[in-house]
């Protein structure tokens, strides 16, 4: 999302991934009573249609999950706290990289906690209007925060949920993500084809198909010559079929990582495997049960995107 250095990332970067647990449906909170600080500080002059710029938790215990990412990623935190809103903003050497906001889960429910990917616009409402005319639908309508800018959450047509984000203050430069900040974003989905058509059509991306070994629809969702996403048709057999978005952060080595998730009370979804980039992957949740993507990515690794 954020990062280093120019890059332009291969269309290959693209991540099969198997037996996920389904994402819950988290929404933002329900009054714009509380001040988000920026994206971007000095204000960037650069707008990504298409590209994801933000990640947010919804997470049933706040403290919990600051110790487990802090340690993991060596993140640190800004705490929001007005009214019965608790909310923390999580920095990678003080850059934001995500907001991890607290909320219970009521008794009787079985939605899981979930990390929500935003993704950037221009004009929110137009955007939500061209989504709706596609077959999305509104879990939190659009509100406007100052010096965040104006936000959206919906579902998708297959049910996945994504927000949308006009920042106030520009969107990052597209730089190489260092470790500890997110370098990639996956969705996983009944029918690939059908939902890269959808978010081609509200964030007017270039779609590409990429060849596959196992039989299954791989998507590219790429806007200003750089990849922003994967789209992926789900494997035979996986445990969770409901259709999520899927977060990776860049780490030095995945396997450290993960046993370094799992000590601290992460549980493993998908082994550390070589992806198609070359990159060992994995994907763990976090003590309450959320997803992520951990992914290496190595300066020998090409980052121009193929013509």
């Amino acid at each position: 999302m954020s990062g280093g250095r120019n890059y332009r990332l291969k269309l290959v970067l693209a991540v099969g991934m198997a037996s996920l647990l389904s994402a819950a449906s988290p929404s933002t909170s329900s009054a714009a009573s509380f001040e988000l600080p920026p994206l971007n500080s000095p204000a960037s002059p650069e707008h990504h249609v298409g590209k994801v710029v933000w990640a947010e938790l919804v997470t049933p215990d706040l403290p919990a999950a600051e110790r487990f990412y802090g340690g993991l990623f060596g993140w640190t935190f800004q705490s929001v706290h007005t009214g019965m809103s608790d909310y923390a903003v999580a920095l990678a050497d003080g850059r934001p990289v995500g907001g991890l906001y607290q909320k219970a889960i009521p008794a009787g429910e079985h939605r899981q906690s979930a990390w929500l990917t935003f993704i950037a616009v221009r004009d929110v409402g137009a955007a939500k209007q061209a989504a709706l005319a596609h077959g999305a639908k509104v879990v939190s309508d659009a509100k406007s925060y100052p010096a965040r800018g104006r936000q959206a959450v919906l579902t998708d047509p297959e049910g996945a949920v994504f927000a949308m984000l006009a920042s106030s203050s520009g969107d990052a430069p597209d730089l190489l993500a260092v470790p500890g900040e997110w370098i990639w974003s996956s969705l996983l989905a009944q029918d690939a084809g059908t939902e890269a058509a959808f978010y081609q059509q509200v964030f007017s991306y270039d779609v590409f198909d990429l060849a596959s070994e196992d039989g299954l629809e791989h998507v590219i969702l790429s806007s200003d010559d750089f990849a922003r996403a994967s789209v992926n048709t789900f494997p035979p057999g996986a445990a969770r079929r409901h259709p999520h978005w899927l977060n990776f952060v860049r780490v030095e080595h995945t396997i450290d990582a993960v046993s370094k998730a799992v000590s601290s009370g992460g549980r493993v979804l998908v082994e550390p495997h070589v992806d198609r980039h070359g990159g060992q992957v994995a994907v763990v949740a976090d003590p309450a049960g959320a997803p992520f993507g951990l992914m290496e990515w190595t300066d020998s690794d090409s980052k121009v995107e193929p013509k």
